[in-house]
């Protein structure tokens, strides 16, 4: 059997990297040949436990025969890593957003492209059976043409390196639009034509965006809005949700995808629990980037659809520095060759 050699560089984004790796080493297909990251300290109980090589300088594993990596980085470092990577003829799966800019998107979509190499960003949320059901109830019409959606993707805030804006490119807002604008433009398949937002600090003493809501409409005249606030509490029970409430010509879907949990109240906890139970969305998102490329098909969330969800958190800050809508005019699908 063909494996497929896979390598991790940085596991600064805290929690994915870990269930990457371990979908990673699920496979029978795939040969994990080492991780890249600068602090030993955050890989070394991958390192010791399973005895992969560690690598102090990404360079050093891009010069390895690995056929792909998964980019888990501080955000400012997505694009170069990404296109070193491409350079070194790895296809790559990068954790979101997929750049800092647009011109920084339209460079590591371009590079790929040119080097011959496939560029997967990771929205594992397109994985939840929830959302699969709705694409499909979307697409058999059973709530008529869409008029709007309300989405929430709200999450604690995760201090570190993602409130320095200059390491990861804004606040709440960066780190929380993406998801869910990535699901609308999945659901809908049609452009957006301006972006409002409206954000400001107020759960935290922090330098950068800790509330937001973004606004959105679209080509086609559907109207849109994602709460990307980090204004859930320590007691609630999950560190994020993934809501949205989708409203057709005949009828509304309400979509709780993180409900697939059990509750636990216990006096030990002194709180409310939820175990989840449900979608293993990062093990499946790292089985679909492995099965394209084992398959030589087109993976199936792009280096584009990483560019045209991370342009609209770009619009929204570009919104507030205007206090006025945003017309968007760059898409990802628009990069040459």
């Amino acid at each position: 059997m063909k494996k497929l050699k896979v390598g991790m560089i940085s596991f600064a984004h805290a929690g994915h990297p870990e269930n990457y790796l371990k979908g990673l080493l699920k496979h029978a297909s795939v040969e994990v040949i080492g991780i890249a990251d600068e602090q030993y300290d955050r890989v070394s109980k991958w390192i010791e436990e399973k005895g992969l090589t560690y690598y102090d300088n990404y360079h050093d594993l891009l010069q390895t025969d690995c056929d792909a990596v998964i980019i888990c980085s501080e955000y400012m470092d997505h694009a170069q890593i990404t296109i070193d990577a491409a350079k070194a003829g790895k296809h790559i799966l990068c954790e979101k957003p997929l750049g800092l800019s647009n011109d920084e998107m339209e460079t590591m979509v371009r590079i790929c492209k040119q080097y011959n190499v496939q560029l997967m960003t990771a929205f594992p949320c397109r994985y939840l059976t929830s959302m699969i059901e709705v694409k499909e109830i979307i697409a058999r019409g059973e709530i008529g043409d869409i008029i709007a959606i309300k989405g929430t993707n709200r999450g604690v805030n995760p201090g570190h390196w993602f409130i320095d804006s200059s390491r990861s490119g804004g606040g709440s807002i960066m780190d929380h639009t993406v998801h869910i604008m990535d699901l609308m433009n999945w659901l809908l398949d049609c452009p957006v034509k301006e972006v409002y937002a409206e954000a400001s600090t107020v759960f935290y003493n922090i330098d950068v965006d800790d509330c937001g809501l973004v606004h959105i409409k679209f080509a086609n005249d559907v109207i849109a809005v994602i709460d990307t606030s980090w204004s859930l509490t320590d007691s609630f029970p999950m560190i994020f949700d993934v809501t949205m409430e989708i409203t057709g010509t005949k009828g509304v879907i309400s979509v709780d995808a993180m409900a697939q949990n059990n509750e636990i109240y216990s006096d030990r906890a002194n709180k409310a629990q939820w175990i989840f139970w449900g979608d293993d969305l990062d093990y499946l998102l790292v089985t679909a980037f492995v099965d394209a490329l084992l398959h030589n098909k087109v993976v199936p969330i792009t280096g584009e659809d990483g560019y045209k969800a991370t342009a609209v958190a770009l619009a929204a800050y570009e919104s507030l520095q205007r206090k006025a809508p945003v017309p968007m005019a760059i898409y990802a699908d628009e990069v040459s060759g």
